[in-house]
């Protein structure tokens, strides 16, 4: 069996965050107890944010977070990969409130999903493609 060989290419910040609003669901990373937790969750970019709610948006509040989405075709295994780090701060104004509550919905039935904010301080993004060598 001939395995094909991959590289990843480094994409820009614009490049990372327009393929990051292409899609709505991704993997929120945070700490609990001073150990790494990843939890599902929904998204939308906005004026360079990354919006998402989740049920564990109390317990990032404040901290230095990661959000990863990715597109990686499970057969060919071309795709892309981004993380955005930034601090997360929770939504509380009302109206703002009521405004994703009509456009973002939770990814799991929850009542205590919330929103989170997250202003991207450092923006990782490749795609993944056959490696021209091969």
């Amino acid at each position: 069996m001939t395995v094909e060989q991959r590289q990843a290419l480094e994409m820009s910040r614009f490049e990372s965050l327009q393929l990051l609003s292409g899609v709505s669901i991704g993997r929120i990373v945070y700490t609990t107890r001073a150990l790494p937790a990843i939890f599902p969750a929904r998204h939308l970019v906005e004026n360079d944010s990354v919006v998402v709610r989740t049920r564990v948006a109390a317990q990032c509040a404040g901290s230095v977070i990661a959000y990863e989405a990715d597109d990686i075709d499970a057969t060919d295994h071309d795709g892309w990969c981004v993380v955005v780090t930034g601090v997360a701060r929770q939504l509380v104004d009302p109206a703002e409130i009521a405004r994703y509550d009509q456009v973002l919905h939770p990814l799991v039935r929850s009542a205590t999903a919330e929103l989170i904010r997250i202003t991207p301080e450092i923006v990782t993004g490749f795609r993944i493609v056959k490696s021209p060598d091969y």
